[in-house]
């Protein structure tokens, strides 16, 4: 099988899926080195910078570099071709032996580089999927994606309130509901609230000094809350990667801006930062009313629940984010959590159309 110098692949993956993943493979075992163009267009809706980061990381033995191609595609029109090709030799200047691809278009792509053309898998056979039907339906071709893909897609939902509120019942309980569903949701992620392993952490460290502390003896400061806001966002990403279409976080890097308020007052324009950076859909805010106050011994604010469920409310519709809130017994606030999750998931992921196409 002959060997190549410098290889191509390009496409626009949007998204990235099995399919190209295979194509690179393959064209990396045949070339010395390879370059991987990405091509997005603007009216796309998933970044040209977020496709090149999960093609460097799926790829890291690589060359990957992006582009911005406005122009449609007409195999048939040698001034469409030309527009393209300007486009790819200015990303991609050095010398080419061989361009890979999985389309018909790929002999005339070849011509045109002076370069060999290598066709892979044409009738996906290997890989029975496209990014059509990936922007189409995410869900049924979840498992043709890589981690990043899926951490970038998983829809998630965050449970959160004041304290003894059942937060920590009704986001597990969410998961256990969806894994339960079979398929591709057995992987449905929970993630748990970092920061009460911190408060735990921070307890346990007092009493090695002090062995007779309690919870009230414990101290935070401002400094606190953006390592735990980050840990949380860190934890999210990780059990995102791993897990199906949706993922049910226990808390999340918003609420501790409002726990921050609680412990140390004011604001952090940190914490708030690390906050915006995490990517969530749908919070599910828990009423203190009819829910008993346990002290389990990290609590000792029932006479503030009311103001935290205030707070938690006011500043959810002050960020503009999406929230329902959780009243009644265990049982209907899961019934209304589930039937919110379904319309959130139904609601779908709204890829914008990519630019038309003749073939």
């Amino acid at each position: 099988m002959k060997r190549y110098e410098h290889g191509l692949v390009l496409g626009k993956f949007y998204p990235p899926h099995a399919g190209h993943h295979h194509l690179v493979r393959t064209a990396q075992d045949r070339c010395e080195r390879l370059t991987v163009l990405v091509c997005a267009a603007s009216v796309e809706s998933v970044p040209l910078a977020d496709r090149v980061a999960w093609m460097r990381e799926i790829h890291p033995d690589v060359t990957v570099v992006g582009a911005v191609d406005d122009t449609h595609m007409d195999v048939n029109d040698p001034t469409v071709w030309d527009a393209h090709m300007a486009v790819f030799r200015a990303a991609v200047p050095e010398r080419l032996d061989a361009v890979f691809t999985s389309e018909a278009y790929g002999e005339e792509l070849g011509r045109r580089f002076g370069a060999d053309s290598v066709l892979v898998d044409p009738d996906r056979t290997l890989f029975p999927v496209s990014g059509t039907a990936v922007r189409k339906d995410p869900v049924g071709c979840w498992d043709f994606l890589q981690p990043p893909v899926r951490a970038a897609l998983a829809r998630r939902v965050v449970v959160l309130g004041a304290e003894s509120t059942g937060t920590t019942t009704l986001a597990r309980a969410l998961a256990a509901h969806y894994r339960a569903r079979g398929g591709v949701w057995a992987r449905t992620g929970y993630v748990a609230e970092y920061g009460r392993e911190y408060s735990e952490d921070k307890l346990a460290a007092l009493r090695g000094r002090w062995p007779g502390a309690a919870w009230e003896d414990v101290t935070f400061t401002t400094d606190d809350f953006p390592l735990i806001a980050k840990t949380q966002n860190d934890r999210e990403e990780a059990a995102a990667r791993a897990g199906s279409p949706v993922l049910f976080c226990d808390t999340d890097s918003f609420a501790t801006t409002v726990w921050h308020e609680r412990y140390v007052g004011g604001r952090n324009p940190l914490v708030e930062e690390i906050a915006d950076r995490a990517g969530h859909h749908l919070w599910l805010l828990t009423d203190h009313e009819g829910v008993a106050f346990e002290d389990d011994g990290l609590r000792d604010g029932e006479e503030l629940r009311p103001w935290m469920t205030d707070r938690f409310r006011a500043e959810l519709t002050r960020t503009g984010r999406r929230f329902i809130e959780m009243t009644g017994p265990p049982e209907t606030r899961l019934a209304a959590a589930v039937a919110a999750v379904d319309e959130l998931l139904a609601t779908g992921w709204d890829f914008a159309a990519p630019l038309p196409e003749k073939r």
